[in-house]
């Protein structure tokens, strides 16, 4: 699919056809959004751009030298967007071409920074008169979008925070889902740093207007700000998970104290037991009263008692 988006007697117009390009005035283009396009359409737009589009291969490459570059007519980046899941977070990595006045994107899924800015690019035509503010435009709106889902872990930690100081039941799956909101946070980190560097990048080209270097410091001062809450949010997390783990440490502690002291308790009462069990004799009173067996009960049971309160004094129970 494209959208060519063009200014045409003061009015933002979009056309979904590759073939009305050589109908429209190069100077009046002003964003092409190539979301999954066909072969057609991404030939027909280097042949109008007179320019090579990366492949989604190249545009996924890691390394930083590739996440940024630049000719002496066109600047080329690529930086990953994250899409909200239930649990999991996804990543669609988009590339932007900056050429003259017009901005390129290619992308292979909805995003909703796009289809916000699409909006306000039709409601509000004369702000976006390049492509150089349309770029600015969805890098503004991605960032709000990054802040929103940190303050949605946010919220979740706290959550999560209040069951703990509740004393609320932890199963395992409690930690399985605190290590997913661990997972999460990094990538949020990974991803907003990915976009620190390509605006730095682009603040030392010469390409970009200077004009805008204003706007492009304030998205840097706000991705600062995010990459602390995100540093904050894991350290909370790593709290919290040691806190949970202490909290069953503690609990198995309990439980293997009980094992431990029923055992002592026993000990005295078995040894006696196992004593006279033994084929010994041991007088005539063990041998033929019919007393025997409720002497023997009875300094079991003592045994038992006396350990018991040795337990109970020091607070063992």
């Amino acid at each position: 699919m494209i959208e060519i988006f063009y200014k045409k007697d003061g009015q933002m117009m979009v056309s979904q056809s590759e073939t009305e390009l050589t109908e429209i005035s190069y100077d009046n283009v002003v964003w092409i959004d190539l979301f999954s396009p066909s072969g057609d359409e991404k030939r027909a737009v280097e042949v109008y751009l007179g320019t090579t589009i990366q492949n989604r291969a190249q545009a996924e490459e890691i390394e930083i030298s590739s996440r940024f570059s630049e000719t002496e007519q066109a600047i080329f980046a690529n930086t990953s967007f994250l899409i909200p899941g239930p649990e999991e977070y996804g990543e669609e990595t988009v590339s932007f071409i900056l050429k003259d006045n017009i901005l390129t994107t290619l992308r292979e899924s909805p995003l909703k920074s796009f289809t916000d800015l699409q909006r306000r690019l039709m409601a509000f035509p004369k702000i976006y008169e390049s492509g150089h503010i349309v770029f600015l435009g969805i890098l503004e709106q991605r960032i709000d979008l990054d802040a929103d889902m940190v303050e949605l872990v946010s919220k979740e930690v706290n959550q999560y925070n209040k069951k703990v100081s509740l004393g609320e039941d932890i199963s395992e799956e409690f930690l399985i889902d605190i290590n997913q909101l661990q997972d999460n946070i990094m990538l949020i980190r990974e991803n907003i740093i990915d976009k620190q560097r390509v605006i730095s990048s682009i603040l030392k080209s010469s390409n970009y207007p200077k004009e805008y270097q204003p706007r492009l410091n304030v998205l840097l001062k706000d991705i600062s700000s995010l990459i602390n809450h995100t540093d904050f949010g894991f350290e909370r997390l790593e709290y919290l998970q040691n806190t949970v783990l202490g909290i069953i440490n503690l609990d198995q502690n309990k439980i293997m104290k009980v094992f431990t002291l029923v055992s002592l308790m026993l000990m005295p009462p078995t040894l006696i037991a196992s004593f006279f069990g033994m084929n010994v004799r041991f007088g005539w009173f063990f041998e033929h009263s019919g007393w025997a067996w409720l002497v023997i009960v009875l300094v079991m049971l003592a045994s038992f008692y006396i350990i018991f309160r040795i337990f109970k004094s020091r607070n063992m129970f």
